[in-house]
C-alpha cells in the first residue's frame, strides 16, 4: 500500500512539472494522500493533526528567520547592495577566463544572498548574457551558472536549505559551515580547474555589457552600499546569532535605503514587505525580487514538507523501506546509500526541500551523528536536485538563462561533491576493514 501511496505522489509532481504547475498543488494532494493513508491504518484524525504538527514543530524555528531573509534581500536590492556587487562582478568578465569566473561570481553571490534562485535571476542572467554576445558555448556558461548558484545554496549562513539541514540534525550553522567547506576543498579545486581548461579550449571575443551604466542610472553605487553584505560575514565571525545579525544587515539596508537612496519611508515599508519593484523593465528584469511576501511560497512547502515528515514518523509509513536502505548500507557504505536514496528521493518529489527531509528520515539510523548526517545532507540531498531535470532546482534556473537541458553535464561542481563523498566512504570502510584484520 505504501508504495502505491508514493507513486500516486509521485505522479502528482511529475505532471504539476509537466504542465507547469505549481509544485504547492502537488505538496497538498500528497498531504492529502498520506493523512488518508494514516486514516486507513486506523490512526485518528486527531493523531494524523499532532503527527502533521510534530513535523512543523521540529523546523518552526527557521519560520522567523525566512521572514527576516526576505526583507533583507528587498532592501539589499533596493538599497544598491547587489548591484554594487554586480557592479564590481562585471568587471571580471574577460574572455581568456570567462568560465571559471562565471562560476567564481555566482558563487559569490550565491554566498552573500543564500538564495539559487535569486543569484540565478540577477547574476546568473547576466553572465549569460554576456556569454551570449561573446559567443561562448552557453553548455558552458549554463553549467558554471548551475555549479555557482548551489555553491552558495549548500553553505551560505543565509541559505534556507542549510538552515534546514542544521535544524534537522540539531548542528549550529557556523559548524556545519565549517564542515562543508572542508568537505567541498577538493571538489572546488577540480572544478575551477575543469573550467579553466573549458575557457582555454574555447576563448571567445571581448564583449561590452551597459548593465553597470543601467544600475548606476537608478541606484547611488559607493562602498558604504555594501555594508549590509559586509555586516553578515562580520558579525556571524564574530559568532554573533543569525537573527540578530539578519536585523543588523536588515537596520543597515534601511538607512541605506533613507539617506543613500533617498527612500520615503513608506517605500521602504513597500519594499520590506513586496520586496524591490524597479521603475523600469529592464530594470526589474534583472533586479525585482525579495520581500516578506517571497518567502511565503517557500515557508508553506517547507511546512506541508515537514508534517510528511511527521506523518511518516507518527505512522512508521517508511520502515520497509528503511530496511532495505539499511541493507544496501551494510553491503556498501553509509554515504553511499545516502546519495542513493537522495537521487531516489528528488526522481519522486521533484523538489529540494521534501528530498533532504526524506534522505535524512531513512539514513539518521545508519548514521547515528548528527554531524555526519548533516555533511551527508549537504553533499547528497543539497545538489542532486539541480542535476534532475524535472526538478524545480533545475527547471527553474535554466529557464532564467533561458539553457538547455543538456547543460547538467556542464555542472561539474554538483557532481563532484557526492562523487568525492563515495570515494571518501569507500576509502574509509577499506582502512577500517584493513585496521580490523590486522
Amino acid at each position: 500500500m505504501e508504495f502505491i501511496v508514493f507513486g500516486l505522489f509521485a505522479c502528482s509532481l511529475l505532471l504539476c512539472v509537466a504542465f507547469g504547475q505549481p509544485i504547492l498543488l502537488a505538496l497538498a494532494f500528497g498531504y492529502v494522500l498520506f493523512f488518508m493513508y494514516g486514516l486507513k491504518k486506523q490512526y485518528s484524525v486527531k493523531q494524523m493533526l499532532t503527527f502533521s504538527w510534530t513535523g512543523i514543530r521540529q523546523i518552526k524555528g527557521m519560520l522567523g528567520i525566512f521572514f527576516l531573509i526576505g526583507m533583507m534581500t528587498g532592501l539589499w536590492r533596493a538599497g544598491g547592495t547587489i548591484p554594487m556587487i554586480i557592479d564590481v562582478s562585471t568587471g571580471f568578465l574577460v574572455p581568456a577566463i570567462f568560465i571559471v569566473v562565471v562560476f567564481l561570481l555566482n558563487c559569490l553571490v550565491s554566498v552573500l544572498t543564500g538564495t539559487a534562485f535569486g543569484t540565478v535571476a540577477t547574476i546568473g542572467v547576466i553572465c549569460m548574457t554576456i556569454g551570449n554576445v561573446m559567443g561562448e558555448n552557453p553548455l558552458f556558461v549554463a553549467g558554471a551558472i548551475l555549479s555557482g548558484i548551489y555553491f552558495g545554496d549548500r553553505c551560505s549562513p543565509m541559505s534556507t536549505s542549510a538552515m534546514l539541514v542544521c535544524e534537522l540534525t540539531h548542528m549550529k550553522l557556523l559548524d556545519h559551515i565549517r564542515q562543508m567547506i572542508k568537505t567541498a576543498a577538493v571538489p572546488f579545486t577540480l572544478t575551477v580547474a575543469i573550467y579553466v581548461a573549458l575557457g582555454l579550449i574555447h576563448t571567445p571575443e571581448a564583449a561590452q555589457t551597459h548593465v553597470t551604466d543601467i544600475f548606476r542610472e537608478s541606484f547611488v553605487l559607493n562602498w558604504y552600499t555594501l555594508i549590509p553584505a559586509v555586516l553578515i560575514f562580520v558579525l556571524l565571525l564574530c559568532k554573533l546569532k543569525i537573527k540578530q545579525t539578519m536585523l543588523a544587515s536588515i537596520i543597515a539596508g534601511v538607512i541605506i535605503c533613507f539617506f543613500v537612496q533617498r527612500m520615503s519611508v513608506m517605500d521602504i515599508i513597500a519594499t520590506l514587505w513586496r520586496g524591490y519593484v524597479a521603475p523600469n523593465e529592464q530594470l526589474g528584469a534583472m533586479l525585482n525580487g525579495g520581500g516578506i511576501l517571497s518567502m511565503v511560497k517557500v515557508i508553506a512547502i517547507v511546512c506541508l514538507s515537514s508534517s510528511y515528515f511527521g506523518i511518516f514518523n507518527g505512522t512508521n509509513m517508511l520502515a520497509q523501506v528503511q530496511r532495505s536502505v539499511e541493507l544496501l548500507a551494510s553491503k556498501t557504505t553509509n554515504f553511499f546509500t545516502g546519495t542513493i536514496v537522495a537521487i531516489v528521493a528528488v526522481m519522486i518529489s521533484c523538489n529540494q526541500t521534501l528530498a533532504v527531509m526524506l534522505t535524512y528520515q531513512l539514513n539518521k539510523d545508519i548514521y547515528q551523528n548528527d554531524q555526519k548526517t548533516a555533511s551527508m545532507l549537504a553533499d547528497t540531498a543539497i545538489v542532486i536536485p539541480p542535476l534532475i531535470p524535472w526538478s524545480i532546482a533545475c527547471a527553474v534556473p535554466l529557464a532564467a538563462v533561458d539553457a538547455p537541458v543538456t547543460s547538467i553535464l556542464f555542472a561539474c561542481y554538483l557532481y563532484l561533491l557526492p562523487l568525492a563523498g563515495i570515494i571518501r566512504s569507500f576509502y574509509r570502510k577499506r582502512v577500517e576493514t584493513m585496521t580490523v584484520g590486522v
